[in-house]
């Protein structure tokens, strides 16, 4: 299935849709002031191989295409959550591609008004690496962890993992298991040098960490889910600019349908494109076996596994690493599910959301 045939199924989805009058946004078109389209899209993402939907929709102008000429694509990318939030919040951006962590503290602090999550983009692709002599959970006890970010998505997960299994780890490093938040490049320099005993970290780092320093998984993270998937990138957007540019941002899931698809059905092709943005935001190609491995310990989806999320959110209250929030309403999924219908694919769901 060629990308070309891809942009020309989504585009006739599309067109059923704005012809049948956008879903669930309808109504916000009709009484909430909605503009036909936007100008300008403002487009957030990661050079991160976890974000790969969103590197080969901008590599292979999949969005430019589903957009059209009537929209200009403007895109802009992030090495953190929290900066990609406070983005949107500020009005810089109007979507991104984004981990759960982060959109659900983006929730909170913003009361349920500043975003919402209109799809899947990526599950799985996360685990805990640590050096060959530690062979069992019990021998974490007294040992140096690396998470990419406190209250990140893998910060939480880690926490978590630990008190499930009886040790504590407090936010000042200290506890049964030091956990010490850290950029993963400076987590893979850490471990190497022998200064970190392992680390819990996506992809590509899980990778990196077994092919380059001689790391081992301790434990992958798919085995504490339901059916190995959970959410790692998903796509939200601006309430406001969902309000007022619905058609766009049905064009906008389009192109990601698009993109999706195309690292699911080639993912040779995908994972040149991927590579070759990564390679082009940061000047460093991933290597072919590393980007191999990578590729094969995630799970491209439009379904944004929508019961990891707030099992996570559960998870992150549980460690003292977030208040109690009411996460009904998170996701708008009605544009998505009307071009997943009309292109004859399956429906996905917001489970959990109630």
């Amino acid at each position: 299935m060629t990308p070309r045939f891809l942009r020309a199924a989504a585009l006739a989805a599309t067109a059923v849709l704005v012809t049948t009058g956008l879903s669930a946004c309808g109504n916000d078109e009709a009484e909430g002031g909605a503009t036909s389209e936007a100008a300008t899209l403002r487009l957030g993402y990661f050079p991160n191989i976890t974000h790969a939907p969103a590197l080969v929709g901008v590599k292979n102008n999949l969005f430019a295409d589903a957009l059209g000429a009537g929209t200009k694509l403007e895109t802009k990318t992030f090495n953190a959550g929290p900066a990609a939030i406070e983005a949107l919040f500020s009005g810089a951006i109007d979507a991104t591609y984004i981990g759960p962590n982060p959109a659900i503290n983006g929730w909170a602090q913003s009361k349920g008004a500043a975003l919402k999550i209109i799809a899947g983009t990526t599950s799985g692709g996360a685990a805990l690496v640590v050096k060959p002599g530690i062979t069992s959970v019990a021998d974490l006890k007294g040992k140096k962890i690396a998470t990419p970010q406190l209250g990140n998505t893998q910060d939480v997960a880690l926490r978590h993992y630990l008190k499930e299994q009886g040790l504590n780890a407090d936010q000042q490093g200290g506890g049964d298991v030091s956990i010490l938040p850290q950029e993963n490049a400076t987590a893979l320099q850490a471990f190497a040098q022998g200064a970190i005993d392992g680390a819990w970290v996506p992809e590509p780092h899980v990778s990196r960490l077994v092919s380059e320093s001689g790391g081992k998984v301790l434990l992958d993270e798919k085995t504490l889910w339901p059916n190995g998937q959970f959410v790692t990138t998903h796509l939200i957007v601006s309430q406001d600019f969902l309000k007022k540019h619905p058609a766009t941002v049905t064009k906008l899931l389009q192109g990601h349908i698009a993109a999706v698809d195309l690292v699911t059905t080639d993912k040779a092709a995908g994972q040149k494109a991927a590579n070759e943005q990564i390679a082009a935001l940061t000047g460093k190609p991933l290597k072919d076996d590393i980007l191999a491995a990578s590729f094969a310990n995630l799970t491209f989806t439009v379904d944004p596994v929508s019961s990891s999320l707030f099992a996570s959110a559960k998870h992150a209250e549980e460690v003292g690493l977030l208040k109690p929030v009411d996460l009904k309403g998170i996701y708008e999924l009605g544009p998505l599910n009307s071009l997943l219908k009309a292109a004859g694919k399956p429906e996905v769901s917001a489970e959990g959301a109630a």
